[in-house]
Formats: structure tokens, C-alpha cells, sequence
């Protein structure tokens, strides 16, 4: 039946430019639950010219080895060659800066979410909007290049994000969806197209410095989930495939950016729900069922795929100081003659974890790699540190790493707690949940809310961006199902998952760690300084 429907073309491709990987996930288009194959890619980011980046030959390499591991995995588990598809979808990480003229051609390197060297311009872009615009917004980036006059910008034509380049290099569509494009400029209120009145306001704040006549020209066209945003073309069908056995004509749904894949993923596009993401980043989003009070620094208001307000809590550093020290760690049981593969290091230390005391006794650990704007940091520099109180064991030391991880997430949580904004529901995803009832376990204790992991979590946003290229397909089929209904109904009606409550010690021996932790970003600020 699998191969039947690889054959018969109906099938939905997932692909995802992730900050550490780049994955590809077929699912079956009648039941987007059911993973039919798989492939990935590894790529990391440079740090070049104090500017963190991706070279873009980088990524059309490991999109291509993606698809091509997919193709193989595709014959080794069913027997047919994958010729056609039924839909493909894109993600990307959001925001950042990619700038291109009139020919196509890139004008900069491309400047991700991670890069903080955009202070000025957001801080004068959210005093002239009445809203957050965080560092790593493409607007913010334009803004700061318009302020510094970066030799490129006369010449600019054109801006997106990294999901929005690649659908456009396949399809020849300049569009985006309004979940990702919700990080390139404020949304309206109907989460159907920029705010037409900041885009007057950014009019008349540059005056003329513009190369064109309004900023609206240079954005990507928003589409809401199921809107048709193209087709593969036979110039995109051979960047996808070199090999030329994919055959054109594949319709694609709008790029996401992998904050709304990860909604996907988790079920989390309606009201009152919520997901958690952690990978390179980390970052919370909350469905928001009335518009906040205040304009906060630490929250960015973007949307859901489908158009709905959402609040999110983005921190730039996520599990990568965790996974620095399992590999010395790993390194460790090599030099003693013991070796074990990654997912057993991580499995053992983290349930070690456990065994630690509530407060991670008295230790502090800072993912920092690079700057945290909710942490008022520009620059990152990773530290452990305790006092001569502190107990230094396994257990704590990587309790503190687990409890560091969530930190900067925490903080910004508090802020949403304040405005009132309530949640029935916070799914969690990525690789630092795969150990069971542990990293999931200390997020509850952080969040003081249940947290639930499904049976895709590992699958992340690859397979969330597979599912509403599914949901386009069945959208251009008749299905008229909201977003929420569809993921409801057709994809996670017999979905497992496993849910934790919060226990009260880890509730209080975080919020202890936290209130050191708070105290203990001094140190940060002067390592940074410093070093």
C-alpha cells in the first residue's frame, strides 16, 4: 500500500533547514501521521566577520544529500524509485537577513536569527511601531544596514528568510507563509498581510533611503496554511534532485519557518495551547486568545500558519553548551577504554540527572554561545559556576545544564505569566526530549505546567512542515477544515503522547536555581566583557 501510494504520487515532502541539520520526511498524504521515509543532512552555522552565518551553496548541498538519503531510504523500505510527489513543503529558521538585487543575485551573507548586532535599529523601529521588534527581525537587519549605510543597500530588491529563498529558487514564487513571515514585519491584525499602517510608518521613518518606493516592495507575499504558493519547476526539480529522476509540476504549500512547523508538530495552533522547541535555540510560542496589554522586550508577537496572534519567547541559545559537554563526556568513556555512541551518553547523563538535588545544588550553568537579548547579553560566553557551597557532582552539574538550557526560556515565560495569559495545553519537541520524563520533567518544574511529548517529537519540524503540505493538497482537494480541525481530526486523532505534571520540589528547586541564575547573569555580563 506504501509503495502503491509512493507511485501514485500521493505523498507530502518535508523539508527543513535546521540550524544543526537539514531533514526530508515523506509522509502518506491520506494519513500525514504515517512517516513513509526519511533523510538528513548535517551543516553547521560560521561565525565570520563577527557575523553568524550559512553559506548558501552549504545549503543547496545538504538539501540535495537529504533528498538523496530520502530516495534511498525510500527503496530500501519499499521497493520503488521516488519519481513524483503529491506535495512538498519548505521550512526554515526564521528571521534573519537575506538580501538579493534585482537579478537574484545575494547581496550580503546571509545573517541568521542568532546575530545581535542589530540593537539601534530595533530599539528605534519598536519606539516608532508600538511593538517588540526583536534583533534578529529581517526589518531590523534591513533597518541596521539602511543606519550603518552598508554599501548593498541601493541595490536591494528583494528580502526573505532562508525557507522563503529556497521555495522560491524551486518554484520561481516570491511568497512566504505568515507564520515566518511574521518574523520579516509586523503582521495585521487579521493575519493576512504586513500592518499596513507600520508599513506607512516605515515609510516615512526612512525617507527616502529606500531603494524602492515602499518597503512592502521588498517583502515576500504572506499566505495563510492551504493556500496554493506554486509549483516545482524543472529548474527546482533538478536543484532538489540532480539526479533528474523527480519529475515538476509538484505543488507546494507556503514556507514556514520552523516556529510554526513546530506548532505543527506539537498540535498547538489553536488557543490557550502552547509548544516548546529546543534544538540550537529554544523557544516557547503561545497561542494568544487576546492581545497583550504591554509591549514586552522579552516576547515577539508573531503568528501561527494559519494567521492566528501568537506570543513567542525565542532565546538564541538552546541545547548546543549541553551537547559540548556529553561530547566530553563521550570523549571521556573513549580515553578509558569504554566507548559508547552519542544517545547513550545523553540517555546516561540525563538520567543522572535525576539524582541531582532539586536546586541543582547550588551550581549555575549558561548556555550562552552567542548573545541573549532576553539575558541583555550582546555576546555569548558558556559558564559554570558555583560557589565553595556548592556540591560538584555528576548529578547536579548536569541538572544545572538541563536547568541552564531552560533558563532565558524561563525568564521570558514569567512575563506572559504576568500579563495573565493562560494555557491548556504545552507540547514539547526535539532531540533533548528523546530520554523520556527528564528533560520533559524539568520544563514542567521550570514552566509550572504540564508538559506532554507525542510520538513525533523526535521528527520535529520536518514532518510539520510534510503535514501542512498535506493539508494544502487536501485544501486544494475540497477539504475546507481549519488548520486546528485538520490536525485534530486527520493527524493526531490516535496520536500517543505522554504528559507530566509538574512536581512541587522541582517547582521550587527551579525556581531557587532561577532566582541565581537571575542574579548570577552579572557574571555573564563581565565574562563578556572580559574575555
Amino acid at each position: 500500500m506504501s509503495a502503491e501510494a509512493i507511485e501514485a504520487g500521493r505523498t507530502a515532502l518535508g523539508i527543513e533547514l535546521g540550524s544543526t541539520r537539514i531533514k526530508a520526511c515523506i509522509v502518506d498524504a491520506a494519513d500525514p501521521a504515517r512517516v513513509l521515509a526519511v533523510g538528513s543532512h548535517a551543516w553547521e552555522n560560521r561565525f565570520e566577520e563577527r557575523t553568524w552565518t550559512y553559506a548558501l551553496d552549504d545549503a543547496w548541498a545538504g538539501v540535495q544529500a537529504a533528498f538523496a538519503e530520502l530516495r534511498a531510504d525510500v527503496l530500501a523500505r519499499h521497493g520503488v524509485e521516488l519519481r513524483t510527489l503529491g506535495a512538498i513543503g519548505v521550512s526554515g529558521m526564521m528571521h534573519g537577513y537575506l538580501a538579493f538585487d534585482e537579478a537574484g543575485e545575494l547581496l550580503a551573507p546571509f545573517r541568521t536569527w542568532r546575530n545581535t548586532s542589530t540593537g539601534r535599529a530595533a530599539a528605534e523601529l519598536t519606539e516608532a511601531f508600538g511593538v517588540n521588534i526583536p534583533l534578529r527581525w529581517s526589518i531590523a537587519h534591513l533597518h541596521q544596514a539602511i543606519l550603518d549605510d552598508e554599501p548593498h543597500v541601493p541595490r536591494v530588491r528583494s528580502i526573505t528568510t532562508l525557507a522563503g529563498y529556497v521555495h522560491r529558487a524551486l518554484t520561481g514564487r516570491a511568497v512566504l507563509g505568515v507564520g515566518d513571515a511574521s518574523g520579516m514585519f509586523p503582521i495585521d491584525a487579521t493575519g493576512g498581510d504586513y500592518d499596513p499602517e507600520l508599513v506607512a510608518r516605515y515609510d516615512e521613518l526612512v525617507g527616502g533611503r529606500l531603494p524602492v518606493a515602499s518597503v512592502a516592495e521588498l517583502l515576500p507575499t504572506v499566505l495563510r496554511a492551504g493556500e496554493p504558493a506554486g509549483e516545482l519547476t524543472p529548474e527546482g526539480a533538478l536543484l532538489l534532485d540532480p539526479s533528474g529522476a523527480l519529475q515538476p509540476g509538484v505543488p507546494l504549500c507556503a514556507p514556514e519557518g520552523d516556529a510554526g512547523t513546530g506548532m505543527v508538530a506539537t498540535n498547538a495552533v489553536a488557543p490557550r495551547t502552547g509548544n516548546v522547541s529546543a534544538g540550537t535555540s529554544i523557544f516557547a510560542m503561545v497561542v494568544l486568545e487576546r492581545p497583550l496589554e504591554r509591549v514586552h522586550a522579552e516576547l515577539d508577537l508573531v503568528a501561527t500558519p494559519a494567521g492566528d496572534p501568537v506570543a513567542m519567547v525565542h532565546c538564541n541559545n538552546g541545547a548546543s553548551e549541553l551537547a559540548a559537554w556529553a561530547h566530553v563526556f563521550a570523549r571521556f568513556a573513549e580515553a578509558a577504554g569504554a566507548p559508547i555512541d552519542d544517545d547513550a551518553v545523553f540517555d546516561a547523563l540525563f538520567r543522572e540527572a535525576l539524582a541531582g538535588e532539586a536546586d541543582a545544588g547550588g551550581l549555575l550553568a549558561y548556555n550562552h554561545v552567542a548573545g541573549e537579548p532576553i539575558a541583555g547579553l550582546d555576546e555569548g560566553r558558556p559558564l559554570v559556576v558555583r560557589t565553595p557551597e556548592s556540591r560538584l557532582t555528576l548529578a547536579n552539574l548536569m541538572r544545572a545544564h538541563l536547568y541552564g538550557a531552560f533558563g532565558t526560556l524561563a525568564l521570558g515565560m514569567r512575563v506572559l505569566d504576568e500579563e495573565g495569559v493562560r494555557l491548556d495545553r504545552m507540547f514539547a519537541h526535539g532531540g533533548m526530549f528523546r530520554t523520556a520524563g527528564v528533560a520533559q520533567r524539568f520544563l514542567a518544574g521550570a514552566l509550572r505546567a504540564p508538559v506532554s511529548v507525542g510520538e513525533t517529537a523526535s521528527e520535529g519540524g520536518a514532518w510539520g512542515i510534510a503535514v501542512l503540505a498535506a493539508f494544502a493538497r487536501a485544501a486544494a482537494g475540497g477539504d475546507a477544515r481549519s488548520l486546528s480541525a485538520y490536525l485534530d481530526e486527520a493527524v493526531f486523532a490516535d496520536a500517543a503522547q505522554s504528559t507530566v505534571e509538574p512536581d512541587p520540589d522541582d517547582v521550587a528547586g527551579f525556581a531557587a536555581y532561577l532566582e541565581r541564575y537571575r542574579a548570577g547573569l552579572a557574571v555573564e555580563a563581565a565574562a563578556v566583557a572580559a574575555l
